[in-house]
């Protein structure tokens, strides 16, 4: 993609994960300042929303990231081939970085609500014994879903071997898959979610 930000400055590939930090830091001062309080006026609760609710919509956020990344890898492709670059990996597509910056700042908002929300549900509802251990239980979802996200990119990569969703050429590679099936695993996931949250009991009020 066209990496041009300036004349004769290019942005690196690898820096576009800063943008979901930077969405991180811009994001948690206006829902500290903005969304809670007016959360807090509709839903009565010194929170506004509880650490479940915040957890499901960061899942909601995710879900839609990668939804909105499936639409942009499929114009990618479409550019690609309207401009007969197929076959021409090294070759620049005339479409602007920009068009992935909107997935990494969902991306950061995403993390916002569900990491803290994590953090708060793990340390608050478990018993006041065991609340180190629930901070550890915390960061190990991180390392599960690293694991597993692994093995299904493994697992997708030895099944479509003859048309490979990751082949080295990515203008032949079908990212725009991939990134569906994980649309469609996210929403999935947050179904299962909110099917069991409605069942939970909280240990206490949350403050």
């Amino acid at each position: 993609m066209d990496r041009k930000i300036w004349h004769g400055i290019f942005i690196p590939s690898a820096s576009l994960q800063s943008f979901i930090s930077l969405s991180i830091v811009l994001f948690i001062p206006i829902y500290d300042r903005i969304i809670v309080p007016i959360a807090r006026t509709i839903t009565g609760k010194p929170s506004g929303i509880s650490m479940l609710q915040r957890i499901g919509m960061g899942m909601f956020f995710s879900a839609v990231a990668m939804v909105i990344a499936t639409f942009v890898e499929m114009k990618r492709l479409k550019m690609a081939r309207d401009y007969g670059l197929v076959d021409m990996p090294n070759v620049t597509i005339p479409m602007s970085i920009w068009w992935l910056i909107p997935q990494y700042a969902l991306f950061g908002i995403s993390d916002g609500f569900t990491m803290v929300g994590l953090q708060e549900f793990f340390y608050d509802q478990v018993p006041d014994e065991l609340r180190s251990l629930g901070l550890a239980l915390y960061l190990s979802i991180f390392g599960v879903g690293s694991f597993l996200s692994s093995f299904l990119v493994s697992f997708i990569a030895k099944v479509t071997s003859g048309d490979s969703w990751f082949a080295s050429n990515l203008n032949r590679a079908h990212l725009d898959y991939f990134y569906a099936l994980l649309a469609a695993l996210s929403a999935v996931g947050l179904c299962a979610f909110l099917f069991f949250s409605k069942s939970y009991v909280y240990k206490r009020a949350s403050t």
